[in-house]
């Protein structure tokens, strides 16, 4: 099986890197404040060695989290694509596992563009492809506005023509 021919924006791997950086941030830091408070109130129920050692937690955290968070937008854009041809949309999407998503174009019954605040900010949308099963859909994230305004606008458009024909 080909990948889908057309990569997301490069814009994407910025966005995904300021949302792992964010999560980095937000469990390196509880984990700071975790063992603060363990070691300001000396937990009975915990074995002295963990204890006496928990200024360990927010390292070993940071050891694992911070390289995910680095890495994961690049190798995340490496493997999204996306295509789409007069009757079906593929698309490719994920990073530790693989998601492969065929959706017939005739089935498609709502096509919606969004963007969160990040998006806007980078001129980034989604287009989220929906069938009647939950199944059937797919979500292709990381767009340049334009492109996602287009091949939303298409697919409506080309779906409609298919349900014209159908009927």
């Amino acid at each position: 099986m080909r990948a889908p021919a057309n990569p997301v924006s490069r814009k994407a791997v910025t966005l995904w890197l300021l949302e792992q950086v964010f999560w980095a941030v937000v469990l390196v830091g509880g984990s700071f404040f975790l063992a603060r408070w363990i070691d300001a109130d000396r937990w009975s129920w915990l074995p002295a060695w963990t204890v006496d050692g928990i200024w360990w937690l927010p390292i070993a955290v940071a050891v694992l989290v911070v390289p995910a968070a680095i890495v994961e937008p690049f190798w995340r854009y490496a493997v999204h694509r996306w295509e789409f041809s007069g009757d079906v949309v593929y698309a490719r999407s994920g990073w530790i596992s693989r998601e492969w998503a065929f959706v017939p174009v005739s089935r498609i019954q709502t096509v919606d563009k969004t963007q969160g605040t990040l998006e806007r900010t980078l001129g980034l949308a989604t287009v989220e492809i929906r069938t009647a099963s939950h199944a059937g859909s797919s979500t292709i994230k990381g767009l340049d506005y334009e492109v996602a305004a287009a091949l939303a606008e298409e697919l409506a458009r080309r779906a409609e023509e298919l349900r014209d024909d159908a009927t």
